[in-house]
């Protein structure tokens, strides 16, 4: 991949750090790589290397996936009810899909209306409680053991019956008969199964066995008929604990339980029709209960959690095609794809078309400018002019996008690839941070400029924040409130990047343009508003871009209005630094206004078209919290600007290399005092009990953790003069990354984890981190190849593109969008 001018050592240089990255994430890199030396490595790994892999990778398991998918089965409710392993003690996790927890107003909500009915013996008993407390948290059991049970829930019209039936026998089947006759009143859902008794009256004999699975295979045509109407699980017998059993079970042992489930799967394959058995066998219960059966009192009866697993799948296994929860992607089918998604696929084709067209008429190259960061935009001034870009350049542009966003939809919107929960240890959040550091000091190298907070150091602090944040993420280390308060202040300071960054371009070069304005705006929302269409979010759902792209709006606001002032008119006069002053004090109630009074924040928000921006689901509470959360970050980002920039033209200040940022007398103490600090905010936030009082807290004093940041960072002259490649690197490409973790890392919109390698966690992470890292930095190439085109310098023409966007925006506000959940994490 061509970068053009003086930047291509520098990418090349740098070039290993997706690959590093990936390692990192899961099981780490091999210390030995390192040894091999940054230059060796660099020669042979370059960007273009890295995404060429990544394409190729791609191909291979989409193409291994759908083979797998064709041909081996690929069933999500099959996996749900017959598969799955317990993460840590109580958790359950499917094979290759996700399983929803079930509340109650949900499981109303999905069974209303209807009748289930559990036939079978004790152990179905316990089932049964399970299912109900689902339905009715804290119900009880109420001591009947051999009889009928009845549970009704009236609000929901809903009904759950449990039949006494002990043995798979004919009074079995005669019930089974009464509700196949045409005009009976018959249950929507059936859960039976039964063999202990029969084992245990029996003493075991053959002669039952066959017995059995002749009463099943009788049964068997009356089920098939109950599941053509509604739906039927069998459910395969649970271990038992041998040791335990009283002397009346002992004959009841897992050799047994094991051949009388066989004798019930050989008998209801009689009820397959294309290769699917419309009974469906529940054998995930006894997969849970093989795991945990040495927790049970008598050895027969199964431990409750094994038995909550097996009615939290029977409510996945029911519910999921109804409810269609975001993060239960078990036994769910997919959606097809509504009108915008395939006007967007229309988009992508069409323009892979006219680029087939005119490569047929030309074949000139193009140059590619190295992208500007996209939150910050300082642009790097090329060593040489650059040539404008050709004709073929969007359309080239658009092709590449339409394959990265083909995968974007295939990870998280087709049935093709893999999601699993996720699963929080301290193990798998922390081990990981130990490697990017170390990653982060193996590539040091010296800074070209040693001012406060300059551009390596900046995209350095984003990079490694970037970083901790993904590994948050992917972790599920927001269960852990430590750490949750930790990542509140990366996300605070993000934002008091943007405040920094914005103030100090406008005060140093006064540009207020609406070409700038366009530029920052195409930049920080053409990823997002694609993913918009492609993947039928709400803009809202990726939150991060709406607040940079509101606090921008903001800041240009308070410095575009009358009277603009900029650091040449303040240095003529310093009554305009008072004015300036004015205009924080102005924001600042700007701000307190809206955090303070609710109703004010929903009228201005809730009004339509912003309704369509900032809503989710018909409500603003997830902006208002988002928002609210680190209302003052982009104030003391800011105000801490126009100080610094104060100090440094007044020559207040020493940022030459090696030198401390203050006099010494002035240096020490403050560094002591910045180290208190920070390690007295840390413990603060280890002490946090609930986060909802720590959140009330974190928007006043997550700035000392930045300030103090700031400064250890800083006030040493040698701390300045270097900065970590590695992590620049990854700052350059931050949004990205932030945005495309949604789809392409993480799955189900950010609730599970992608699965490309089935069965091997360290592998799988490691192959998604590393194409997800391609993706996300041939995005920023393509987002600022795009930026070329889109937006023109010249006036006349920009606002005519500026009419036509709105017209289209207005369009698409009209579209009535997915209404399901869309929170992010």
């Amino acid at each position: 991949m061509e970068v053009g001018g003086d930047a291509e050592e520098e990418v090349r240089r740098r070039s290993l750090a997706e690959c590093c990255s990936a390692a990192c994430c899961h099981g780490g890199a091999k210390m030995a790589v390192l040894g091999l030396g940054k230059r060796e490595i660099n020669h042979h790994f370059t960007i273009r290397n890295a995404k060429f892999i990544s394409f190729v990778l791609v191909v291979v398991l989409v193409t291994f996936h759908a083979t797998s998918r064709y041909f081996g089965g690929g069933d999500s409710c099959e996996w749900l009810l017959s598969s799955g392993r317990y993460l840590g003690e109580n958790v359950w996790q499917p094979y290759g899909c996700m399983m929803h927890k079930y509340k109650s107003i949900e499981a109303k909500s999905c069974l209303s209306k209807k009748r289930v009915a559990f036939v079978g013996d004790s152990r179905i008993r316990q089932l049964f409680y399970s299912f109900v407390n689902i339905i009715q948290p804290g119900r009880r059991e109420d001591g009947k053991k051999h009889a009928n049970i009845a549970f009704q829930e009236k609000s929901a019209s809903l009904y759950v019956d449990f039949l006494w039936y002990p043995e798979a026998n004919n009074s079995m089947k005669e019930r089974l008969v009464s509700w196949s006759y045409d005009g009976a009143a018959k249950p929507d859902v059936v859960i039976l199964g039964a063999a202990t008794w029969s084992i245990k009256l029996r003493g075991g004999s053959s002669e039952t066995l066959e017995q059995y699975k002749v009463n099943v295979t009788a049964m068997a045509v009356y089920l098939e008929r109950l599941a053509q109407r509604g739906e039927v699980y069998w459910v395969l017998q649970e271990p038992v604990n041998e040791e335990v059993l009283r002397k009346d079970r002992k004959v009841i042992t897992n050799q047994q339980l094991e051949l009388y489930n066989k004798a019930a799967v050989d008998a209801l394959d009689a009820t397959k029709r294309n290769n699917r058995s419309l009974v469906k066998l529940l054998a995930a219960s006894r997969k849970a209960a093989l795991e945990t059966i040495d927790q049970s009192d008598d050895g027969l009866h199964i431990p409750e959690g094994a038995r909550d697993v097996g009615a939290m799948v029977l409510m996945n296994a029911v519910c999921n095609k109804l409810q269609r929860p975001i993060d239960g992607s078990c036994c769910q089918p997919i959606r097809p794809p509504n009108f915008l998604q395939k006007l967007a696929a229309c988009c992508f084709v069409a323009s892979a078309l006219t680029l087939l067209g005119l490569y047929a008429l030309c074949n000139n190259r193009h140059y590619r400018p190295v992208p500007p960061d996209v939150e910050s935009l300082e642009e790097k001034k090329p060593a040489s002019a650059a040539a404008p870009l050709g004709l073929k350049a969007p359309f080239q542009a658009l092709c590449r996008m339409g394959i990265i966003m083909t995968y974007f939809y295939l990870c998280d919107r087709a049935d093709l690839f893999m999601k699993e929960q996720k699963f929080y240890t301290h193990l798998t959040f922390f081990i990981p941070l130990v490697y990017i550091f170390v990653l982060g000091v193996f590539y040091s190298d010296n800074s070209k400029e040693t001012r406060l907070l300059n551009r390596e150091q900046t995209d350095e602090w984003k990079g490694w924040m970037q970083l901790v944040i993904l590994i948050y993420h992917v972790s599920g280390a927001s269960a852990f409130i430590p750490v949750y308060m930790h990542v509140r202040v990366l996300v605070a300071a993000y934002l008091f990047q943007t405040g920094y960054g914005h103030f100090s371009f406008f005060w140093l070069k006064g540009d207020f343009g609406l070409y700038r304005v366009c530029q920052v705006l195409f930049r920080l929302n053409f990823l997002v508003l694609v993913l918009c269409v492609v993947m039928d979010r709400p803009y809202q759902f990726y939150y991060f871009v709406p607040l940079v792209t509101f606090w921008f709006v903001v800041i240009y606001g308070m410095m575009a209005v009358w009277p603009q002032i900029q650091q040449k008119r303040a240095n003529a006069s310093g009554m305009w630094h008072l004015v300036v002053l004015l205009k924080f004090l102005v924001l600042l109630m700007f701000i307190c206004v809206l955090a303070y009074s609710q109703d004010f924040f929903n009228s201005v928000f809730s009004f339509w078209p912003l309704s369509k921006l900032f809503e989710v689901n018909g409500s603003v509470y997830e902006w208002a919290f988002r928002w609210k959360l680190d209302r003052f970050a982009v104030f003391y980002g800011m105000l801490f600007a126009f100080v610094y920039l104060v100090l440094q033209k007044r020559q207040v200040l020493s940022e030459g290399k090696g030198e401390p940022l203050l006099s010494p007398w002035i240096s020490t103490p403050l560094l002591f005092l910045s180290v208190v600090t920070f390690v007295t905010y840390s413990v603060w936030a280890g002490s946090c009990k609930n986060k909802s009082e720590c959140n009330e807290m974190h928007p006043h004093i997550s700035v000392v953790q930045i300030l103090a940041f700031i400064l250890i960072r800083n006030i040493p002259g040698y701390a300045r003069s270097i900065y970590s490649s590695f992590f620049a690197w990854f700052g350059k490409i931050s949004l990205e990354l932030f945005i495309c973790q949604y789809h392409i890392w993480l799955a189900a919109d950010t609730k599970g984890i992608l699965i490309l390698i089935p069965g091997s966690p360290s592998l799988n992470i490691l192959v998604s981190t590393f194409i997800f890292v391609c993706v996300a930095h041939e995005i920023s190439l393509i987002t600022n190849d795009l930026a070329q085109v889109v937006i023109p310098k010249d006036t006349a023409a920009l606002l005519k593109r500026l009419v036509v966007a709105l017209v289209l925006a207005l369009l698409v506000l009209f579209i009535p969008r997915d209404r399901r959940s869309a929170s992010g994490t």
